[in-house]
């Protein structure tokens, strides 16, 4: 009685793992023939890093937060900058159509690395970088390890200063083997999209993601199980890559515009930017009232403003 028991969970797991792999192999074919490639695929020591460049003028490369592509940074902000500047959009490595390289997640500096030589190659030896959340991390490493191959720095909302509190589950455990082969497949496969939209307006808050963002951002591609894994080892390694870095912020010396919601409750204000503005000789820091994590969606206007002023300081307007 017993082995029949076992021989009948067995068969009901062999079928449910069937139906997983094929419901996320579905979705995630169905988000990237919904959401395919914006631009163009670089090939940086064969790595392969995705980039959407519209515009002209001075180069500005913008690089997205945790969970992102370049749709995020499309939706709103690069086309206002595109009506004064070449604007490069890069999705991270393991994110969107980047490749991963790194089986241990990529850090902060390595993805700062790809990102300037696929940049370089593009032309942009120079730019002005501007990232937000985890890609603010990023633009610190590139400031600081690449000084030669930027002008200016404007950073939003960026994850900055070391912080006390712990990695939440979902990246706890989807940054391990065992999340990447049993959970993933799970949430890729059966998560609906009413929760996704959902989650989108709590980064937002206390803003909702505005009408049309959704949809254009393609919250299917960070859905899928490759991007997840990777994203959460990135979480996962962050706190130590930026107590690392954090003693060489002072070596910063290209102008730095630094833009934080007051509301943002993700990478609070007070804790990261009020102090990161100690930290870097001649930064300047505007404070949005109300604005949570989202300024270049909800106050893109503002940003470019920031972008503006560095682009000034740095004697490029």
């Amino acid at each position: 009685m017993a082995s029949k028991i076992l021989i009948s969970i067995g068969i009901v797991l062999v079928g449910l793992a069937i139906v997983t792999t094929w419901r996320s192999a579905q979705r995630e074919s169905n988000a990237e023939a919904s959401f395919p490639p914006e631009g163009q695929i670089v090939d940086v020591n064969g790595i392969a890093v995705h980039a959407v460049v519209m515009g002209e003028g001075p180069d500005v490369v913008l690089i997205h937060g945790s969970s992102g592509n370049t749709r995020d940074m499309t939706f709103a902000l690069a086309p206002i900058l595109a009506k004064n500047y070449r604007v490069i959009v890069f999705d991270r490595p393991g994110l969107g159509y980047s490749e991963s390289f790194n089986p241990n997640g990529e850090t902060i500096v390595e993805q700062s690395e790809i990102l300037q030589r696929a940049a370089s190659q593009l032309g942009a030896d120079k730019p002005i970088v501007a990232g937000q959340s985890y890609g603010g991390s990023v633009s610190l490493a590139w400031a600081v390890t690449r000084p030669e191959n930027i002008s200016a720095l404007v950073l939003i909302a960026p994850a900055a200063i070391p912080w006390e509190t712990p990695l939440d589950a979902f990246n706890t455990i989807g940054a391990t083997t065992a999340g990447n082969a049993l959970a993933l497949p799970l949430i890729s496969a059966f998560v609906p999209d009413w929760f996704v939209t959902k989650a989108l307006d709590q980064v937002f808050a206390p803003q909702k993601a505005p009408e049309g963002y959704a949809e254009h951002f393609g919250p299917g591609l960070t859905m899928r199980r490759a991007s997840m894994h990777a994203n959460a080892k990135q979480r996962a390694n962050l706190l130590d890559e930026v107590i690392e870095l954090q003693p060489r912020y002072d070596e910063i010396t290209v102008p730095t515009e630094i833009i934080h919601g007051t509301a943002d409750t993700t990478v609070g204000l007070g804790w990261h930017s009020e102090r990161l503005i100690e930290q870097i000789p001649g930064a300047e820091l505007i404070e949005l009232d109300g604005i949570g994590h989202m300024p270049q969606v909800v106050a893109a206007s503002e940003v470019a403003a920031a972008i503006d002023r560095a682009a000034a300081r740095a004697g490029l307007r």
